[in-house]
């Protein structure tokens, strides 16, 4: 990949570079102090300071602070950049017709710049995602606990789906709640619904039952449904919680070690 970069450039430098960048259909960002105005369905002006403006070969545009992840100003893929040098400033505008809008940034010193060719497409694919947890766990039922059987995915319950549903070696109905990272006692509370709501549904009661902290049911042994929260790790916490609950926690990643 071809990378060019330059520190403290005259605006005259600074403005070739861009017209080359823009040509080579490269991405740019420039770093300096600047004011920032937008022109279109609204108005808006924002006073110097020193910002980072991203310039995309699809036409995006975006001004960057040092707060937050979201451009204070921004212009949509299917803008056109133009560079100029004006009253002694490097302007910047991106622009688009329909609606008609400008932004513009006109920069009173630029610190750096880098024009890059980025290449390597949009498709992304995520890895350790629940839904790896979820085949993993379809593949090979045991990873849970000998004998487990999934009967059902998603299952609808009066508390939201269900990840997984299935009975263990003793025919008793379990409930899986899958997590991809170290999770609380949260996990453990919307476990918890989920069970009630499969007991409400099966007309089926868990031993001992008493109220435990929260206003949420306790399971003292042998519940009628079991809950089962499956995530790599566990805080302190929410150990506890399973344990007053008589739930398990499995210990899994959602794919495996290579």
């Amino acid at each position: 990949m071809t990378v060019t970069s330059v520190h403290d450039p005259s605006h005259r430098e600074a403005l070739w570079e861009l017209e080359d960048a823009f040509e080579r259909g490269d991405l740019v960002s420039v770093f300096g102090r600047c004011t920032v105005s937008y022109e279109g369905r609204a108005a808006s002006d924002l006073g110097a300071g020193d910002r980072l403006l991203v310039l995309k070969p699809d036409g995006a545009a975006l001004v960057h602070t040092d707060e937050g992840r979201q451009p204070v100003n921004w212009q949509p893929p299917g803008s056109e950049h133009r560079a100029a040098v004006r009253e002694g400033r490097l302007r910047v505008r991106s622009t688009r017709t329909s609606p008609d809008e400008t932004l513009t940034v006109r920069f009173s010193d630029v610190h750096q710049l880098s024009a890059m060719a980025v290449t390597g497409g949009r498709d992304l694919t995520l890895h350790g995602s629940e839904e790896d947890l979820r085949t993993r766990i379809l593949e090979r039922p045991e990873l849970v606990e000998p004998g487990f059987e999934p009967r059902e995915t998603e299952r609808p319950s009066s508390a939201g789906p269900v990840d997984i549903f299935g009975v263990d070696a003793d025919g008793t109905p379990v409930v899986i709640e899958l997590k991809r990272r170290r999770v609380g006692p949260d996990a453990v509370g919307q476990l918890a619904r989920y069970v009630r709501a499969l007991r409400e549904e099966l007309g089926v009661e868990g031993e001992g039952e008493g109220k435990g902290g929260e206003g949420e049911e306790t399971e003292a042994a042998a519940p009628a449904v079991r809950g089962v929260l499956v995530a790599p790790s566990i805080t302190d916490r929410a150990a506890e919680r399973l344990a007053e609950r008589g739930f398990d926690h499995v210990a899994l990643d959602p794919t495996p070690e290579t």
